[in-house]
C-alpha cells in the first residue's frame, strides 16, 4: 500500500547551523479522511506531541510541518507517522495513551518496523497486530513487540513484569483472535484464588460466585475484545471457561488457548500440574509479576520463578520480561512502579 506519510526519503529537512542544529521537516498524507482522527479535536493529538517533544507542528491541508531541535523533529515525525499508520490499519481513533506509547517508542531506531512489521524481513512481513471483533491492537512498547511475536508462534509463553504492561490483556486478545478464526476450539482462563494481602473471609453464593471476584480482570479483558452477548453465549456453551487453577488437575487441555494469570501466586506443585495439562494444538500463556507474591513463604515458594529457572531455553518455550518502562497505563503508573521497586529488567530468582 502506497502511503506518502511513510516516504521519509521525500521529506524535506532543512538544517540551519545558526540555530544549533534545528530542523524543519514536512510530511504529506495521502488519505484526507484520516486527518481528523490523526490531528484530534482542536489538533489535540498534535499538541500532545508538541508538548512532549518540544517541537512546533503546523498543519496545512494534508501536510504538516514540524520544526525544532533535530533529534526531537525526527522523533515527532516517527510518532506522527506511526499514528497515521495505526489509523490506516483500522483504529477508529487515537487516545492519549496510544500516542504516549508511540512517543516513547520513537526513541527506538526501529519504530517504523514496529508499526509495520517490516523490521525482520526487508518490508515483506505482515503488520504486528492482533485483530478482535471489537478492536485492532498494535504494540505500545518494544517489549510488547517481542511478546506479540511469541504469542503468535511459541507453544508456551511466560510473561513476567509489573502491572500495566499488557501481559494479560494481550494474551486474552490473542486468545480471542484465535478463537474467532477457529485456530483453537476453546479459551481457558485461570488464576490462583489468592487474596492480595488481605483475607476476604466467607463469600456467599455458589462456586461461580465465590471465584468470580478473583477472575474479574480476565472478564474485563474479554469484554474489551468481544461483544458482551458473544462472551455470555460462549461462556454458557463452554467455548470460554474461566476457573481457578485448582480445577485444572486431571485434565488434558487440547485444541485450547490456555492462560494462567497471577502465576506468581502458584506453588511449585501447582505450576507443574498446570504446565503438564498441555494438549495437542494448544497454546499456553503464563503471566505474573515475580515481585508481587502473596502466598505463604513468598518468592522462594513461587512456582513462577521456579518454572522460568527450569524451562527458559527449552525448545517451544518463550520468556518475555517487561519492566516499568513498558507500563502502558497512565505514565504515572510507570513512575509509581519504579519508585516502589526500581527497574524490573532482570528476574534472577535462582
Amino acid at each position: 500500500m502506497a502511503r506518502k506519510a511513510a516516504r521519509a526519503d521525500n521529506d524535506t529537512v532543512h538544517l540551519r547551523p545558526d540555530t544549533h542544529r534545528r530542523a524543519r521537516v514536512e510530511v504529506e498524507f495521502d488519505e484526507p479522511t484520516l486527518l481528523g482522527a490523526l490531528f484530534g479535536q482542536f489538533d489535540s493529538n498534535l499538541v500532545q506531541v508538541e508538548n512532549r517533544l518540544g517541537v512546533y507542528i503546523a498543519a496545512r491541508g494534508n501536510k504538516i510541518q514540524i520544526e525544532g531541535p533535530e533529534d526531537a523533529v525526527a522523533r515527532a515525525r516517527e510518532t506522527v507517522t506511526g499514528m497515521y499508520r495505526q489509523l490506516e490499519q483500522g483504529h477508529q481513533e487515537l487516545d492519549s495513551g496510544a500516542i504516549e506509547a508511540l512517543i516513547s517508542m520513537s526513541a527506538e531506531p526501529t519504530l517504523d518496523g514496529i508499526i509495520t512489521g517490516d523490521g525482520d524481513n526487508g518490508g515483506k512481513g505482515p503488520p504486528i497486530m492482533i485483530r478482535t471483533r471489537r478492536k485492532t491492537i498494535v504494540p505500545r512498547s518494544t517489549t510488547q513487540i517481542e511478546y506479540m511475536r511469541a504469542l503468535a508462534k511459541s507453544d508456551v509463553i511466560f510473561a513476567l513484569g509489573p502491572a500495566g504492561t499488557g501481559k494479560t490483556y494481550l494474551a486474552v486478545a490473542q486468545a480471542v483472535s484465535q478463537l474467532m478464526t477457529g485456530s483453537v476450539q476453546r479459551l481457558i482462563l485461570s488464576r490462583p484464588a489468592v487474596e492480595a494481602g488481605e483475607k476476604l473471609g466467607f463469600l456467599p453464593g455458589d462456586m461461580k460466585d465465590k471465584v468470580d471476584p478473583y477472575l474479574r480482570p480476565l472478564y474485563d479483558a474479554l469484554y474489551d475484545c468481544m461483544p458482551p452477548e458473544q462472551v455470555e453465549r460462549r461462556l454458557a456453551s463452554g467455548e470460554i471457561e474461566i476457573a481457578p487453577i485448582a480445577f485444572m488437575r486431571g485434565r488434558t487441555l487440547a485444541d485450547a488457548f490456555v492462560i494462567l494469570d497471577e502465576a506468581q501466586n502458584t506453588t511449585r506443585e501447582q505450576m507443574k500440574m498446570f504446565l503438564t495439562r498441555f494438549g495437542q494444538n494448544s497454546r499456553m500463556v503464563v503471566c505474573g509479576d515475580p515481585k508481587q507474591v502473596d502466598i505463604p513463604g513468598g518468592d522462594r515458594m513461587s512456582g513462577l520463578a521456579d518454572a522460568v529457572t527450569k524451562l527458559e531455553g527449552v525448545d517451544g518455550i518463550a520468556v518475555t520480561r517487561f519492566s516499568a518502562a513498558d507500563v502502558v497505563r497512565h505514565p504515572i503508573v510507570g513512575r509509581i512502579v519504579e519508585a516502589y521497586e526500581g527497574p524490573l529488567s532482570q528476574y534472577d530468582e535462582s
